[in-house]
């Protein structure tokens, strides 16, 4: 039997993708286990963004190991056409107020036009707010130092 490799994506494919999108998977090392947990993203100049709440499981795996996997992915109820990305890198604090805010109201635009604000909870916030609110303090932001060269694979 022959072996079917699926296609690799061209970095400019890579790019469109992770433009076209913002929700993603990022994987945590967390001791023995990878800890997955979904994410909504912004991207702003090719280096992706992500909101963190103040409280759980995640922050405190990352105060111990930086290291994570984001996945990017999409597909047809069908799986006629598809594509995954990989992205290993490490994740670090931005300190900057005026970032921070550019992603937040990036984010809540976003947000806004395609979620329903039952989506809100997993920024921490109530549902019965407006997007907004992710805009009305100071969030907590990370942003993803790619390490390696970013896998994207494809549907034939």
């Amino acid at each position: 039997m022959k072996v079917i490799k699926l296609p690799h994506m061209s970095e400019d494919e890579i790019n469109t993708a992770i433009n076209s999108q913002n929700l993603c998977r990022i994987a945590f090392i967390d001791d023995k286990y990878p800890y997955i947990s979904p994410f909504q993203y912004v991207s702003i100049n090719n280096i992706l963004y992500f909101h963190f709440t103040d409280y759980g499981k995640k922050k405190k795996i990352l105060s111990n190991n930086p290291n994570v996997c984001v996945s990017i992915e999409n597909f047809k109820s069908d799986l006629s056409s598809y594509y995954f990305i990989s992205i290993q890198g490490k994740l670090e604090l931005v300190e900057d107020n005026d970032l921070k805010n550019k992603v937040m109201r990036q984010m809540a635009e976003l947000a806004r036009k395609n979620y329903s604000k039952n989506f809100l909870s997993a920024h921490g916030f109530e549902k019965k707010e407006e997007w907004d609110v992710l805009t009305s303090k100071n969030q907590t932001i990370y942003k993803l130092v790619v390490m390696n060269k970013p896998i994207g694979l494809k549907s034939f």
